[in-house]
Parts: structure tokens; sequence; C-alpha cells
């Protein structure tokens, strides 16, 4: 089956999309293909007409606007951070996630045994099919347009992902800052540890040259550690100042 047939077969579900994405296709046909994974185009004898070419270009779009938008959102951040944000926002685990806020696995043209095997609902599947949208949406529009759409998508993520990310590398993050300056690293310490075994809360502080600095609650230490580093990182300046004089 052709995509012409496809479009016109599938004209509704493909309006349904669009109202979803926010975008209205010129050319319907670059939308029905982003939607045609390998193994429907290959049952069809069409192995070159699925949803490949425009995943690639997708991937690199999404890279670019996450990238730049990033960029202009939180100019403070290093190169290192921007970097595992932007990964964090285009992995395969979050696109899938944002694929399936839009029941993309619905529109799908899977090859039976693909969606025998609930493919619909294969993250691999859905995060390459959601790439392939936005290579669709650049191919039938420009980089503004894709630009406005991807932003409108990501940006309830942004902020939470990235306090994820800082969260998670706090105490490397402190360890370098206090070794640059003063060539000795923090240490932690378990204040309280309470709650039933199965379901603890732990306090740790960050010690510093005998003094306890930053304090934090977690349901492992790993977790409490980290947020002390955290808690002494929003409070570096202080503590350099202390410890300078």
């Amino acid at each position: 089956m052709d995509i012409e047939t496809l479009v016109r077969r599938n004209k509704d579900d493909l309006a349904g999309l669009e109202q979803l994405l926010g975008y209205r296709f010129t050319d319907l046909r670059l939308l029905q293909k982003a939607l045609i994974h390998s193994s429907y185009a290959f049952e069809q004898a069409q192995i070159d007409k699925n949803n490949e070419i425009l995943e690639f270009l997708g991937d690199a779009v999404l890279d670019l606007v996450i990238g730049h938008t990033l960029c202009k959102y939180f100019p403070e951040m290093r190169e290192g951070e921007l970097t595992r944000l932007r990964s964090s926002l285009v992995n395969e685990t979050h696109l899938a996630i944002m694929a399936r806020e839009l029941s993309l696995g619905e529109y799908l043209c899977l090859g039976k045994g693909e969606d025998a095997s609930n493919g619909r609902n294969k993250s691999s599947i859905l995060s390459c099919a959601y790439e392939a949208v936005i290579g669709a949406i650049f191919e039938d529009s420009d980089y503004g347009t894709v630009e406005a759409i991807i932003v409108k998508f990501f940006i309830p993520d942004m902020a939470a992902k990235k306090e994820e990310l800082l969260l998670a590398d706090a105490k490397s993050r402190l360890q370098e800052a206090l070794q640059e300056r003063f060539n000795e690293a923090p240490s932690y310490r378990i204040d309280l540890e309470e709650g039933p075994s199965h379901q603890k809360i732990f306090t740790v502080s960050v010690l510093f040259k005998g003094d306890a600095l930053g304090t934090g609650t977690g349901s492992s230490k790993k977790e409490a550690e980290q947020r002390a580093a955290s808690a002494t990182l929003e409070m570096l300046a202080e503590v350099i100042d202390k410890f300078s004089d």
C-alpha cells in the first residue's frame, strides 16, 4: 500500500494527530511516512518507504533545538552539564514518554509480528517515531516553526530535569570546588536514621575542616548526601569566605 493510499485511509486519524501536535501539515504524506515502521514497510514490499530517514533528521533537529534552548534558559551551566541535561531530555526513555503523551503508538503502521508483540508500546519504537514526526515537521516547514513546537513540548520538563541532574551531580561538584580552592575534600556524617527498616529516612551533614555545613534528608544515605551537598553548594560563596580567612 503506497503513501497516498495510506493518507486517504488514515485522513481522520492524521488530522487528530495534527491537532495534538499543534501543527497542520502542508504535505500529509510526510506525517504518514513518519508513522511507518520498517516492519510494516517490509511486509508491504516497500522497504525504503519507512520513517528511518525522518528519524535521523528529527534526531539532529532535536539535538540542535534542545541544545540551543538550554543555552538560552540556563546560561550559567557548564558545557558538560548542558550536555548531560540535553541527553536526559532526548534519550529513548524520555522521548518515549513524550510519544505516549501524544498516544503516538495508536497511529503507527507496524508489521503484524511487531504489532502482536506490543510494538505500539515499545520505548525504542515510540522514541524513533517521535523523532521521525519532528523530522517530518521540519521537512514540511522551517526551523523557526519546528523550534516553537519542540520548545512548547519540552519546556515543562527542563527545569525538573535540571534539578534532577544537579542533585545527582552535587557531591562531585562540591568536592571539585573545595579541592580546587583548599586542596581538601569534604566528608559526610549521618546525623539521624529514623523509620522502619523498609522506609528509613536519613539525615546527613557535610563536614569540612571540622565544621558542619549543609544538611540533607533522603530515603537512602546516597540521596541524603547528595541533598546535603546541594545545600552546601547553594552557600558555597559563604563557605569559601569562611575558610579563606
